[in-house]
């Protein structure tokens, strides 16, 4: 009854020079060898049947994703526009109970770094068990480690059972102060990792999500095209998990980060002793705290901290580390015919 639905849109442009549309970072290696498409699809092993893993994706990257993931070619579902998380899961999911009535469905990100497999699939498999025990959609919460202001976070209510809690609310990237009060209160980093069985997640968006739910009769006629043009994009958090009074919360045991921008990887690579991070053939010399990315020519610092420096397809970035997060700006800045990188 299990099934998986593995969310590998986007564009990853906070991995700029790197990552490009055509190999946005889902496609790159940010934590590890393989990349975390390939990583969050062998994280499912004993879980989940690869015959049973949907992966969401757009035209455009479904045919490197098919030679990278080696699913079958029916378990891609191809877009035909970007419409955020709401449609996309609602999509994923009507599928799944297609093909199986009792289905159950985990729904995660192709893009996430997990520090331990074997703690991500028990959480995930007590999340599956309280999504059909208590018949309610579940998030999987990550106790953080430092008051983030780019995640969302959840403040859990009452008990359900020794693993379970209900959710009181939620807080959408909050700012610094109130990250830390938030901390302070128990809440947890919504980690984006959720569980349903299909049944109880299309009464909810029926009953919640009208910006998704009335284009359901273009699915029920096979018109996937005609479903992504009646919907309005809408993410799963504020167009379902935010609305409905039926959501619980299990607690993640396991290191977990979206990888959202180049400061991430200080968090998921190895480090030298003065804390650089060397991903190519870099050189360091009297300088820490820095992430040296290098495609191809060797790069080489001297006497400098704190800096994010990337040298690929043909581009070259230097930047402070606490500027990271500011990538968009920066691309907004810049000439097309510096910014677009042809492939």
């Amino acid at each position: 009854m299990r099934w998986a639905v593995l969310l590998a849109g986007g564009s990853g442009t906070r991995f700029w020079p790197l990552s490009t549309p055509q190999t946005p970072k889902q496609l790159l290696p940010l934590s590890g060898a393989g990349s975390t498409a390939e990583e969050a699809v062998e994280r499912l092993t004993g879980l989940i049947p690869r015959e049973r893993v949907l992966v969401v994706a757009g035209d455009g990257l479904a045919p490197r994703l098919r030679k990278l993931l080696k699913l079958p070619a029916e378990n891609f579902l191809i877009e035909p526009r970007a419409a955020s998380t709401g449609p996309a899961l609602f999509w994923a999911t009507w599928e799944a109970r297609r093909r199986d009535p009792d289905a159950e469905v985990l729904s995660l990100h192709a893009d996430w770094a997990v520090g331990d497999a074997a703690a991500f699939r028990r959480t995930a498999d007590a999340a599956l068990a309280t999504a059909r025990t208590h018949d309610r959609l579940v998030t999987v919460g990550i106790v953080p480690s430092r008051p983030e202001t780019g995640y969302g976070y959840i403040v859990p209510g009452a008990p359900l059972d020794a693993t379970a809690r209900t959710v009181a609310r939620f807080s959408e990237k909050p700012d610094a102060a109130t990250a830390l009060d938030l901390m302070a209160a128990g809440a947890l980093w919504n980690s984006g990792l959720f569980a349903w069985t299909a049944q109880r997640f299309l009464a909810e968006v029926a009953r919640h999500t009208p910006e998704v739910a009335s284009a359901l009769p273009q699915l029920e006629s096979g018109d996937v095209e005609g479903y992504f043009r009646a919907v309005t994009p809408i993410s799963i958090d504020v167009g379902v998990l935010e609305r409905s009074g039926a959501v619980a919360v299990v607690t993640g045991s396991f290191a977990w980060d979206d990888v959202g921008t180049w400061q991430a990887l200080a968090r998921v690579r190895p480090k030298d002793p003065s804390g650089n991070v060397l991903v190519g053939p870099g050189i360091v010399l009297d300088s820490h705290d820095c992430i040296v990315w290098a495609d191809h020519d060797p790069i080489v610092l001297c006497g400098v901290q704190d800096l994010v420096v990337v040298h690929a397809n043909g581009r070259i970035l230097v930047m402070p580390t606490q500027r990271a997060a500011a990538m968009k700006q920066l691309l907004d800045a810049l000439p097309p015919e510096i910014r677009d990188i042809k492939p």
